[in-house]
């Protein structure tokens, strides 16, 4: 049997004890559906082998080859994987459009006697939902920026603001991204599957309550951020903090301990800012870094690259913007200054 989703949060409605998704591993690394596991019918190698044979010989050649490595490949998930899965289990098996993959799998599962279904139209059907919400619908809550310079520990409150009851979309976690050259924090996931995290976070959203952003430009690393939401968060109302530099120098020291720990990483970082640099500066910020003057080299990099180019994008921008002043961002100060965030939002929405 064939399930259609309606809505991204039908499938959460129905409760199926896992998600397989059995295209090949390079499909499923670019994307799938959330909490999907992969348990391929066809290698990457084997998809390409039968596609070859069916433009090339037949689609009748070509399918007795697929029928044949699929039931080995399934056999080798049932000795498996799937080898301690009870008699009661009930997954979702997808494939591209929900066609013969998923269908041969699924057929073999309820010989079993596995309570099995399939997703109509496949991972293509999710992924139509997904550009919908995404691409064609504006955010479905009011939307409160988080601002403020770098350094201002806009990540951190934000992470603190669901304990304090309000909402809030990490695009910073969902791109896996810190957003700036010293941001990147390991392999980003493709656009498709930001986008597929991004839906899926707005799916959650009480459409009664604000939802919290922190200030971005219009990527996170190298995804883009779709365009209502980036048009959402060029528009909305702002809080800003306000923080000594000195200050912010000290929590990217700290916050940026992995950075400043590798030094070759750090010279290249520091390199690739030639560009809008006169020589003297950036070798006066490499000797800082070689020197381990890192809370040094934290404040003249917001006096000369980050603050300026802050300031010249809001001086663009016509939005209402509230200020929240700070005079410290160690660990202990960080909860009290979100509880205050937290209360200026909640004063300052519409009930």
């Amino acid at each position: 049997m064939a399930i259609t989703l309606t809505s991204l949060s039908d499938l959460a409605a129905h409760g199926f004890d896992e998600i397989i998704d059995a295209r090949a591993p390079a499909e499923y690394a670019e994307d799938h559906l959330p909490g999907a596991i992969n348990l391929p019918v066809l290698n990457d190698a084997e998809r390409a082998r039968v596609g070859t044979i069916y433009k090339q010989v037949s689609p009748f050649t070509a399918r007795k080859l697929g029928g044949a490595l699929v039931a080995r490949n399934v056999a080798a998930h049932l000795e498996g994987p799937l080898a301690d899965r009870g008699g009661g289990w009930r997954p979702l098996v997808y494939c591209w459009r929900g066609g013969q993959r998923s269908g041969s799998f699924a057929t073999i599962l309820a010989q079993v006697g596995w309570r099995v279904e399939t997703l109509a139209g496949g991972y293509k059907a999710w992924r139509a939902l997904v550009v919908q919400a995404v691409r064609e619908q504006p955010v479905p809550a009011p939307v409160v920026v988080l601002d403020g310079n770098t350094g201002s520990a806009k990540t951190e409150l934000l992470n603190l603001l669901p304990g304090l009851g309000l909402q809030v979309l990490d695009l910073e976690g969902l791109a896996n991204h810190r957003g700036s050259l010293f941001g990147a924090m390991g392999p980003q996931p493709s656009q498709k599957a930001f986008e597929g995290r991004i839906a899926v976070a707005l799916s959650r959203l009480d459409p009664g309550r604000p939802v919290v952003i922190e200030a971005e430009s219009a990527k996170v690393g190298d995804l883009a951020v779709p365009a209502p939401l980036w048009k959402a968060i060029a528009t909305a109302p702002r809080v800003a903090l306000t923080v000594p530099r000195t200050a912010r120098a000290a929590y990217l020291t700290r916050a940026y301990a992995d950075v400043t720990a590798d030094a070759t990483r750090l010279d290249t970082i520091l390199n690739r800012l030639r560009p809008w640099h006169p020589a003297e500066r950036i070798e006066a910020w490499t000797a800082m870094a070689r020197a381990n003057a890192f809370a040094a080299l934290a404040e003249d990099l917001m006096l000369h690259h980050y603050d300026p180019r802050y300031q010249r994008h809001r001086s663009r921008m016509d939005v209402p913007v509230t200020d929240l002043a700070a005079e410290s961002l160690t660990p202990e100060a960080l909860p009290v200054l979100a509880r205050k965030l937290a209360d200026m939002i909640t004063e300052r929405t519409p009930r």
